[in-house]
Formats: C-alpha cells, sequence, structure tokens
C-alpha cells in the first residue's frame, strides 16, 4: 500500500489529489492521513471528494472515508481505466478544473476515449482556471503525445458555481513522450480572453482586457484580447486570461478571477504584471504550469527538462510525490526540472 502524509510539503489538497490519479495508473492500494491538516477547513472538501469518486470510478475502485471534512482516506483502485461518457456535479462552487485535471490524466490511459461533463467553479483564486486549462496546458501536453480537448460550456464563479465544462481525451498510443522547453526563444504572439458575466453595463470585460493591454504596451508587447460579455452564469463574475507563445513553443500563461472589491483595472495590471515577470525570467512556462506538467514527465519517457522561473511549493511538493509514488527521479538545478519518467505503458492488465 502507498502510504503519503498529507501534511506534508505544501500540505495541500493536490497532494491526495495527484496520489489518487497515481494510485489508480499504478493499481496500487492508497492511504492518505493528515489530509490538508494546515488549512482554515482542515480536510477534504467537496470538490475533493468529487475527484476519489469520480477517479474510483473510472478504474472500478472503491475508497473509504470520503467525506467532507474527513482528513483520512483508503482507496482501493481497479484493474483498468474505463473511457466512455461520464458527468459530475461538484455541487458547490469547488473546482472543476482540478477534477478535469485528474480525469485528464487517467483519460490517456483509458481503454477507448473518455469524455465527461464537470459541473462546479471555473473562475477563482487558488485554482487552475478553465482558460489555462485550455490554452496553456493542454497545447503543452499536445507535444508529449497527448490528446486532450477542453470546452467551456457555462462559466462558473464562487460562491454559487454553476458552470460546466466538457473534457474529452483520446487514449495514448504509445508511452508520453519526453517534454524538452529548454529556451523560451522569441516572443511571437500574446492572446488572451476578458470574461464577465451580468456586467456588461460596467464595461468589466474592455476594462480588465484594456488595462492589461496597457500595462504589456508600456514595455513594447501587444496582446489581442478578446472580451466577452456572459448572461448565462448563475451570478456576476469575472475573469481575465492572457498568454504568450513562443518561436521555440513555449506557452506561458497568466490569469486573474473576479472577487468582490477587486476592480476591473487591478485584476488586468495583477495579469499583465506576473506575466511580464514569467518572461523576463527567461522561464519556459509559467508557475502553475510547471507543477501541472511534472506526472505526465514522471510517467513519460526518457528525460524531460524545462525551465521554470522559481521554486514553487507545488513544483516542490509534486516532484517529492512522484518520486515516492512512481521511483521517477528528479532534480531541479539553476531552475531546470529535470525528470527521468518511468515510461508507464498505455493500458495496463
Amino acid at each position: 500500500m502507498i502510504s503519503i502524509d498529507g501534511a506534508a510539503k505544501s500540505g495541500s489538497g493536490t497532494i491526495l489529489r495527484l496520489a489518487v490519479a497515481l494510485s489508480s495508473l499504478l493499481g496500487e492500494e492508497l492511504h492518505v492521513w493528515n489530509i490538508r491538516a494546515g488549512r482554515d477547513k482542515p480536510g477534504l472538501r467537496p470538490q475533493h471528494v468529487q475527484v476519489v469518486l469520480a477517479c474510483a470510478r473510472v478504474c472500478g475502485g472503491t475508497a473509504e472515508k470520503v467525506s467532507v471534512g474527513s482528513k483520512e482516506v483508503f482507496y482501493r483502485p481497479g484493474k483498468h481505466i474505463s473511457g466512455g461518457s461520464y458527468a459530475w456535479d461538484i455541487g458547490s462552487a469547488g473546482s472543476t478544473t482540478m477534477l478535469a485535471m485528474n480525469l485528464m490524466l487517467l483519460g490517456c490511459f483509458a481503454d477507448e476515449t473518455f469524455t465527461c461533463r464537470i459541473s462546479g467553479g471555473l473562475f477563482q483564486d487558488f485554482a487552475p482556471t478553465a482558460y489555462h486549462t485550455q490554452y496553456v496546458l493542454i497545447p503543452t501536453l499536445s507535444k508529449m503525445g497527448a490528446n486532450a480537448r477542453l470546452k467551456v460550456k457555462q462559466a462558473g464563479y464562487v460562491p454559487q458555481g454553476g458552470g460546466v465544462v466538457e473534457l474529452q481525451v483520446e487514449p495514448l498510443a504509445a508511452s508520453l513522450a519526453p517534454l524538452v522547453l529548454a529556451e523560451q526563444g522569441k516572443l511571437r504572439r500574446i492572446e488572451g480572453i476578458a470574461l464577465s458575466s451580468h456586467l456588461r453595463e460596467q464595461k468589466v470585460s474592455h476594462r480588465m482586457a484594456d488595462e492589461c493591454h496597457k500595462r504589456l504596451g508600456d514595455k513594447a508587447l501587444n496582446a489581442s484580447i478578446e472580451k466577452r460579455y456572459d448572461t448565462k452564469a448563475s451570478q456576476k463574475g469575472a475573469a481575465l486570461s492572457v498568454w504568450a507563445q513562443t518561436d521555440t513553443g513555449c506557452i506561458i500563461g497568466s490569469d486573474r478571477a473576479g472577487t468582490p472589491g477587486r476592480s476591473s483595472e487591478e485584476i488586468g495590471r495583477y495579469v499583465a504584471r506576473n506575466l511580464l515577470q514569467e518572461l523576463k525570467s527567461g522561464a519556459c512556462v509559467d508557475r502553475y504550469l510547471a507543477d501541472q506538467l511534472v506526472p505526465y514527465c514522471a510517467l513519460g519517457s526518457g528525460v524531460s527538462r524545462y525551465v521554470i522561473s522559481h521554486m514553487t511549493d507545488h513544483v516542490e511538493t509534486n516532484l517529492w510525490l512522484v518520486d515516492k509514488v512512481l521511483g521517477a527521479r528528479t532534480a531541479v538545478k539553476d531552475n531546470v526540472v529535470e525528470i527521468q519518467g518511468i515510461g508507464l505503458a498505455p493500458t495496463r492488465c
């Protein structure tokens, strides 16, 4: 049995989510305790419950002590990853993308095409946004041979949720290829989406985009940011996402969700500032993509290398976890992450 202390390293819910995904792929039982022990609301939140239950359903496994507030989980995966069509409702504004990221990893190793519809929150602090997953993570994973698509069907914000994404993943034909992003290269373009719901009169999408464009323009950078106004969401909300593409194949993102008291201009400035910092650092991936790539590189074949701007708690945690669970050798030197993958086959018995 794989045994993981959920309070180790960052102590975040990412430990549970990633451990459950890796356990499902290896077919090895898992025990995680001290889950989110240091958080204001320790233990499982609704989105973590759904991650465990969803992974168990996809691989035909079982789980014990899976309820909101539980600090301990026993997980027993089934024999193989089943494709097909699924649907999950987090039942709150909990992150749909966190669940989608787990399911995308499993879907790569499924026995047939995997599709699912997930309801919950799409844009919030402390979670990947749907647009980052759609326009930064997935295109980068395609360089490794992964074939996935994410569609935003309806926006959803804190506290009501109600957003919907649809995910489709094609099973791998071979092991994931190593990812090598050694140089940032020259900037080709910056694109983005400024989204707001029920806020057209306040011109929120325009204000976010214009402020971001202005701040990037101060550094002689031009951005093409699409302005979208939505009326289907269950509440007011906003989000700004931008991503830069370079001639070496790097995609570097920056985003920010709206929240009461946070002005449109503040969001635009924040997103521009973070993107400029990443570009100035010479990084080949942004600070969020840096940790999201770790499990794919660890499961893939060969040695993956990519340049990060700085070490984050999540990068450190994910590197520690893939070493502990998979035995994947990892190293970080001069902001270069190096991961020796285990070459997991597309299907297992």
